[in-house]
């Protein structure tokens, strides 16, 4: 599979960018770039300002949310919310393996909203089903 046919196919597979046409999909993949994380690197560190949205191509990461672990593979994406509104990150994530990732900055992809607007309301819909998810396991954790 080549590599543009694997960055398409893994942000077709993530919720935030699953219903957007291919022409939309390219000019995502135009505003990304492709990065290369050693296992053991930090890709994003807890109170950092979040400057981008990774997507995993491939290889693996973790997600460590105050003590709670969540394991990242290909297709899985994180980092979004820095896309919308520049923030400190409330999360580490760490490569566990040899990481390949298209890193979307959040500068590029704000101009590429302006543009498109169909993407934006695309978004919104994947940040409430993001949130309501989050909600979710903030229950069961206080359940537990």
């Amino acid at each position: 599979m080549s590599e543009l046919a694997a960055e398409t196919k893994a942000l077709q597979s993530t919720p935030f960018f699953a219903e957007l046409s291919p022409e939309d999909i390219e000019g995502i993949i135009g505003i990304g770039e492709a990065v290369e994380i050693d296992a053991g690197t930090m890709i994003v560190e807890h109170g950092e300002v979040g400057d981008a949205m990774f997507v995993i191509l491939d290889g693996a990461a973790e997600v460590d949310v105050g003590g709670r672990f969540h394991r990242l593979v290909r297709g899985d994406f994180f980092g979004e919310m820095a896309l919308i509104a520049a923030s400190r990150r409330m999360a580490t994530v760490k490569a566990v393996e040899h990481v390949s990732a298209m890193r979307i900055p959040a500068e590029g992809f704000q101009t590429f909203l302006l543009e498109h607007p169909s993407v934006a309301v695309s978004m919104l819909k994947a940040v409430v089903e993001r949130l309501r998810e989050v909600e979710q396991r903030i229950d069961a954790w206080m359940a537990s």
